[in-house]
């Protein structure tokens, strides 16, 4: 699939856009808080092609072949303002048929998306997002930050982000240590999601409880279910993609 960068108010994104199926929705994919268009490897194209969808993946600014942040320092909204880009990134690319699969902080920016830009989501998969922060999430980030001075974590992430690595991985680690995020929640704009929701989530997740998954899907105005994953971490589809790729072929079939 062929990739480009574009400009959005300013902002310099890489992205890769495949649309075979005419008349189709899009799916598109948001990474987590380390992610990538390339860490996604070739679950995009096969969810494509399973569901008979086309696809949208992009790299958020600071992150891939995308164009770096200018500071590590983030605001305690800044997922809401990712999800105010990824309406002019979707405005611009004349996309407004959107399933939205987020993972992580991408399946947080997809809840978000839904709530304000509801004329344009069809549909949400959202993997391991959080609504709210938690005790183990803050350690998950700790554990990371450790594994970033005390490993070759630093070198496996510049393949994907090259020069950027170190601001991304700060604006990450910092920004959800900090004491005035510690009470960031955005359950009050459940309520406002209405396109229909799948919330998957390993049942040994690191970085959430299942209360992350039960007070999403019982606060949202639309249909929604949940995919919980015995013995499964933070990712399952890397962990587990063809449970993932089923079930989300299922969902989008049924909801497309």
């Amino acid at each position: 699939m062929e990739g480009r960068i574009i400009d959005v108010k300013g902002k310099k994104l890489y992205i890769e856009h495949n649309n075979p199926f005419e008349g189709r929705p899009a799916i598109v994919f948001l990474h987590d808080s380390l992610g990538s268009v390339q860490l996604w490897r070739d679950f995009p194209a096969k969810l494509s092609e399973a569901a008979q969808c086309n696809t949208f993946v992009y790299d958020r600014l600071g992150y891939g072949k995308s164009y770096p942040m200018l500071t590590h320092e983030r605001p305690v909204n800044y997922m809401e303002l990712e999800a105010d880009l990824l309406n002019d990134l979707l405005t611009e690319m004349n996309i407004d048929n959107a399933i939205l699969f987020g993972h992580s902080d991408g399946g947080t920016i997809a809840l978000i998306t839904a709530a304000k830009y509801p004329e344009r989501v069809k549909a949400v998969i959202c993997e391991a997002g959080h609504i709210f922060v938690e005790d183990v999430t803050l350690k998950g980030v700790y554990d990371a930050w450790e594994a970033y001075k005390t490993t070759n974590l630093p070198e496996r992430l510049q393949k994907y982000h090259g020069d950027k690595v170190e601001i991304l991985f700060k604006a990450w680690t910092e920004t959800w240590t900090r004491d005035d995020y510690r009470t960031w929640n955005i359950e009050y704009l459940l309520k406002d999601i209405t396109a229909p929701l799948l919330f998957i989530q390993g049942e040994a997740d690191e970085y959430g409880t299942l209360d992350q998954v039960e007070k999403t899907i019982t606060q949202v105005s639309g249909s929604a279910e949940k995919y919980i994953i015995p013995h499964i971490g933070h990712t399952p589809h890397k962990e587990v993609p063809e449970l993932v790729l089923e079930k989300a072929t299922a969902f989008i079939r049924e909801n497309s």
